[in-house]
């Protein structure tokens, strides 16, 4: 049911008048408003009393939390507190850490549709526990306890898996990279990493190249340095777009390695991923957060 036929259905009942009005249960109210969206739900609780009352019962709430909210209850690191289906709705709202703190989880407010983070921890990145390549260490910035940073190493790859049974159906994903790039960052960019998402038996595959830094100056410096070899590398590099990062509310950078749509029927693997293995050249300063999967259309 769209936006405006929920808003339509709301405004006809309202303008209901007398006698006509006050007949109407409030549990038949309660059924309408599960049918509309969380932000109507709320606004009809201005209508009148009976209204709101209706907007405020477990009826309307269980109807925006996902299927398997009690399954995501017994996930998480630390237990919210709530006395009513909304009260859980609105503590899903912000991020949860669950799975021992590996993931962030969160319900969209305006659609219910589910978000999740798989920090760094939760993904497999190339010879991230040999610390002569990476570094693991916390940072007040991070939503989790520890974040991976290259210290140099040639190869760079990071893949990550979600399965589709786990999202919101019938809804288009993103699929985003969460990362910063130090002071000390060096040969990240002198040929685009290679990007992708794909769904189990390449129902669906994007592809892609990205750029993960935007330091103008010191791209110019190590062009100097490299020369002609990097129009050389280059051209081991699929053709792609030349995604560059992007700034998060939350302080971090991001790059979209692509996107896909969840249906409804059966559970798949989605497959994520960031790939320099090509230039062969020592490359470090990337800082790795996690990768997140959310509603792109919401």
């Amino acid at each position: 049911m769209g936006a405006g036929t929920q808003t339509t259905i709301i405004g006809r009942i309202a303008r209901m008048e007398g006698e006509c009005f006050n007949k109407l249960p409030e549990g038949c109210v309660s059924t309408i408003l599960s049918f509309t969206s969380p932000p109507e739900a709320c606004k009809s609780s201005m209508v009148c009393p009976m209204f709101r009352a209706a907007a405020e019962s477990d009826v309307v709430w269980e109807r925006f939390l996902p299927a398997d909210y009690l399954h995501i209850l017994s996930r998480l690191v630390q237990p919210l507190m709530f006395s009513s289906r909304k009260e859980l709705f609105l503590g899903f709202c912000s991020p949860n850490l669950i799975d021992g703190g590996k993931k962030s989880f969160k319900l969209d407010k305006w659609s219910g549709k589910k978000s999740y983070i798989l920090s760094a921890k939760d993904l497999s990145i190339a010879w991230a526990d040999d610390p002569l390549y990476w570094s693991w260490r916390s940072t007040p910035e991070s939503r989790f306890s520890q974040v991976a940073e290259l210290k140099t190493m040639s190869w760079v790859e990071i893949n990550g898996k979600i399965r589709t049974q786990m999202l919101s159906p019938n809804t288009k994903y993103g699929v985003y990279l969460i990362m910063k790039i130090s002071n000390r960052a060096f040969g990240l960019d002198l040929i685009p990493s290679e990007i992708s998402v794909e769904v189990s038996n390449r129902t669906q595959v994007c592809n892609g190249t990205a750029y993960l830094s935007c330091r103008d100056s010191k791209k110019e410096m190590e062009r100097l340095f490299y020369g002609n070899r990097i129009e050389m590398l280059k051209s081991r590099v699929i053709e792609g777009d030349g995604r560059v990062p992007c700034e998060r509310g939350d302080g971090w950078m991001e790059i979209e390695l692509g996107d896909f749509f969840n249906g409804d029927q059966g559970d798949e693997e989605v497959k994520m991923s960031l790939r320099e293995v090509k230039g062969q050249h020592l490359k470090g300063g990337l800082i790795i957060e996690g990768i997140e999967v959310r509603p792109k259309c919401v």
